[in-house]
């Protein structure tokens, strides 16, 4: 296949698998509803470097190592359920300590405090994290990204092109979307919401990691 005529249905595959929900998705809407845009920038980065990180490994023979060993896949899929089901019950902690207290999420004398900030590496770590954990996106990479790769092309450096052009187009969607939640966010940070949202993002991150722990390739 010819890299420049396959670009377009490329970039249209891209979209679509973009805007499907997923663990990075759920983790940005969190971050930009909670935090706001500037909050959210740092896990949209870390995301998409983990999703790059797999493109190059698709690239250099690993994505396809992993999906092909049950044992591999199994150990990263355990771990990968971890992440997000210990981001979930973080979630609920949070919702159950401002309803045990009788009280708003971080408030002091019933006055709204802002909700602690993390730090930048932390937020991007936690992005990345939740992506290279993620066993689908080896699987995913293995599957489709050598469908627009040239049989005989370079693979490695097609593939970490492929990875970039995918990056330009995910980063500015993902922004987007924080963005929009972030617009939200000072109904999003109120007590009563704030505890509600994290009941609700707790439910869903830990839903996710229990389908990923049970899910075959």
């Amino acid at each position: 296949m010819d890299l420049r005529t396959s670009l377009p249905a490329f970039l249209a595959a891209v979209l679509l698998i973009s805007a499907s929900p997923g663990p990075a998705m759920a983790l940005i809407v969190r971050r930009s509803a909670l935090r706001g845009l500037r909050g959210a920038v740092p896990t949209v980065l870390g995301v998409e470097l983990g999703l790059y990180a797999w493109a190059l490994f698709a690239g250099a023979g690993f994505a396809a190592l992993v999906a092909a060993s049950e044992v591999a896949y199994v150990v990263l899929r355990i771990v990968g359920a971890g992440v997000l089901v210990v981001l979930g019950l973080r979630a609920w902690r949070v919702a159950w300590r401002a309803r045990a207290e009788g009280t708003a999420v971080g408030t002091v004398a019933g006055e709204e405090r802002p909700p602690r900030r993390r730090s930048w590496p932390a937020s991007f770590g936690e992005g990345a994290l939740v992506q290279l954990a993620n066993p689908k996106a080896a699987v995913f990479m293995i599957a489709f990204y050598p469908q627009f790769v040239p049989s005989t092309g370079p693979v490695f450096t097609t593939t970490a092109l492929l990875g970039l052009l995918q990056l330009a187009v995910e980063i500015p969607l993902y922004l987007s979307l924080a963005a929009a939640v972030a617009r939200a966010g000072e109904w999003f940070r109120r007590p009563r919401i704030r505890a509600r949202f994290e009941a609700v993002s707790g439910t869903v991150l830990v839903a996710l990691g229990l389908r990923v722990a049970l899910e075959s390739p």
